[in-house]
């Protein structure tokens, strides 16, 4: 939790943002694995925490954008509270790490709500994405679930302000990839021949609970990289297997994402296809980092990533044509069919609950329908203080392969009959971090090996 100044600062400028009325920020209620008192692990609402900094459930804050008053309500805890989970902080605590004006047993909440629409105010709230949130919004709206209507003014306002990340933030985020860190080298220097996946995939989780942290989202870890994603872990690893990792650390405390991807080869070495393939995505990687400045549209550094894929397997002699032409045709989406990066902050995917077109487009900049390309999360201009990923991929995926290739998809433009010969490949990626600044780019973090020259020299200990 960072100092309530910084939470009170925020609210102040989300009030400033929002034309009148009360802003509802709810945070999450646990969420029972199979039974009320057996629970997943809790992870805050993330503009909640953003605005609030409390991390425990069911509570909720309400701005009044009027005003300038911040209301925090909270469950009032009792001595059977203390039985079953240790001391918990009272509401005095909660106005004081918070930096509210008032903190208020969480059951005046609906009262306050019913009395603001009674005075005929403006209530704005998020998109739900829990099921049970939903229903609390429509009782304490006293609106059916399905004639719900989020706030756009309080989504653009909070979009705005969370997509350009503090001082704090960057620091958090960046202790999260020393974490990861740690998780990606303890794999790659551990996986052997005759290991299951799910031993790297337990090892790696380990190392960010054992730091008091967590995942930030559900591990990738595969010998069938060619699904992208693929949480299954019961594969037995052997020689010649290629193993694609994409996981990353929540910040302890603060829940900050990290997010990398590495591959590395089951063997000892990589082997010359293997190689072949992997520098193509190295590079395309690479450039499409030394590309990241403010103003630069993040759909322009894609295609720029796709090029560099196109004419890297047209020169392996999988694909054929004019690199440009195949490109703004689609048809390097065989091999990279989803988009170079999105958003992370709070989130893995940042803000995404609020609308995915909210956080990478623009009224003026509209998604592309063009397969591939429609899955780019983030394509508008870069700012200063944006923090993004990075992460090409080549993937050789037998059934889209199969029915491109009975369809006469891009013929012109893939050489099949070679292609096929890749069927039993895999898939490889390579991902980092990156933060825009005023005058360009910083990769964010401790470097983790990826160069062919680096990941070999962990493999061989």
């Amino acid at each position: 939790m960072f100092k309530a100044s910084i939470y009170q600062e925020r609210r102040k400028r989300l009030q400033a943002s929002v034309p009148g009325g009360l802003i509802l920020l709810p945070g999450n209620n646990e969420s029972p694995m199979n039974c009320a008192d057996n629970v997943y692990r809790f992870r805050q609402d993330s503009s909640f925490l953003y605005y609030f900094g409390i991390n425990q459930p069911g509570v909720a804050g309400v701005l009044d954008a009027d005003s300038g008053e911040a209301l925090l309500f909270a469950p009032e805890m009792t001595v059977e509270h203390v039985v079953w989970m240790g001391p918990q902080p009272g509401l005095s605590d909660l106005k004081t790490l918070s930096g509210t004006e008032q903190a208020l047993p969480v059951e005046q909440l609906e009262e306050l709500l019913k009395k603001a629409r009674a005075d005929g105010r403006t209530i704005h709230f998020l998109p739900p994405y829990r099921a049970d949130r939903s229903l609390q919004l429509s009782r304490w709206l006293s609106t059916p679930v399905e004639a719900l209507q989020p706030s756009e003014a309080l989504i653009k306002a909070i979009v705005a302000q969370r997509s350009v990340k503090s001082a704090e933030e960057i620091a958090e985020i960046e202790s999260a990839l020393a974490i990861t860190r740690q998780m990606h080298i303890q794999a790659t220097k551990t996986a052997q021949p005759g290991m299951k996946e799910a031993q790297l995939a337990g090892m790696v989780e380990g190392i960010a609970l054992a730091t008091e942290g967590a995942l930030a989202y559900p591990a990738i870890l595969t010998v069938n990289g060619q699904t992208l994603h693929n949480h299954y872990h019961g594969n037995i690893m052997k020689e010649g297997d290629l193993v694609l990792c994409d996981f990353g650390a929540a910040a302890p405390r603060t829940d900050y994402a990290s997010d990398i991807t590495r591959t590395f080869p089951v063997s000892s070495t990589f082997t010359d296809r293997q190689k072949a393939i992997y520098q193509i995505v190295l590079d395309a990687e690479e450039q499409a980092i030394q590309a990241i400045k403010p103003g630069v549209p993040y759909k322009d550094i894609h295609l720029l990533a796709a090029k560099i894929i196109t004419t890297g397997l047209t020169q392996l002699g999988l694909m054929k044509g004019d690199a440009d032409t195949a490109v703004e045709a689609g048809a390097h989406a065989l091999f990279f069919p989803h988009g170079l990066g999105h958003m992370m902050g709070l989130d893995v995917h940042d803000m995404e609950d609020l609308g995915e077109d909210y956080i990478g487009y623009t009224d003026d900049l509209k998604r592309s329908p063009q397969f591939g390309l429609k899955s780019l999360r983030l394509a508008r201009a870069l700012q200063p203080g944006f923090v993004l990923t990075v992460e090409p991929g080549i993937y050789f995926i037998p059934e889209l392969i199969a029915q491109w290739k009975a369809e006469g998809q891009h013929a012109e433009f893939i050489n099949y009959d070679k292609v096929e010969a890749y069927l039993d490949f895999g898939g490889i990626r390579i991902e980092d971090n990156v933060l825009v600044t005023e005058e360009g780019h910083r990769v964010l973090g401790p470097p983790i090996p990826k160069t062919i020259e680096e990941i070999e020299a962990l493999r061989r200990g």
